[in-house]
């Protein structure tokens, strides 16, 4: 585990720049404990008050998102910020951490590249699930077929990476 602000520093500088300007600050508040990697000491998972926010992927070095780092996100920017849309015929599968297909789009933040993190959520802005992009966001609009987004996992439960 890790407080430094060091640490701190180099979170927030990878959050502003995989997710937008201020990301940084408004998922990593003073007080987020970092927990590193035992055998290579590099920043593994990021929590609050015991509460996992988000896991910097070896990999990548970017962030996987939870839930809990996603309402964070959700109060700091407004729509259509990270948010992919769906209409509310596939509200309820959603939540349960089914991939979010482009005919269910309603509307997407235009920034949106493949590989992104994104909010799912219905028309009025509440938080259904947190996945990564398949598709830019003009691209779910357009397409009618195909997954738009890969759920990573639901707000009632689902697990798919």
């Amino acid at each position: 585990m890790s407080n430094s602000p060091d640490h701190l520093r180099k979170i927030r500088s990878i959050a502003d720049y995989q997710l937008r300007r201020g990301a940084g600050e408004a998922l990593f508040p003073k007080g987020v404990t970092v927990d590193l990697s035992p055998t290579t000491k590099r920043i593994r998972f990021i929590s609050l008050n015991g509460e996992l926010l988000a896991t910097l992927k070896p990999t990548n070095s970017l962030f996987a998102l939870t839930l809990a780092g996603a309402s964070r996100l959700l109060k700091e920017f407004k729509p259509v910020t990270l948010r992919v849309i769906i209409n509310k015929d596939v509200e309820e599968v959603i939540r349960h951490g089914n991939n979010v297909f482009s005919k269910h789009v309603i509307s997407a933040d235009n920034e949106i590249r493949p590989l992104d993190e994104v909010l799912v959520v219905n028309s009025g802005d509440t938080l259904l699930a947190v996945g990564r992009a398949i598709l830019t966001g003009e691209e779910m609009l357009a397409f009618k077929r195909g997954i738009a987004v890969k759920i990573r996992r639901g707000v009632d439960g689902g697990n798919h990476e």
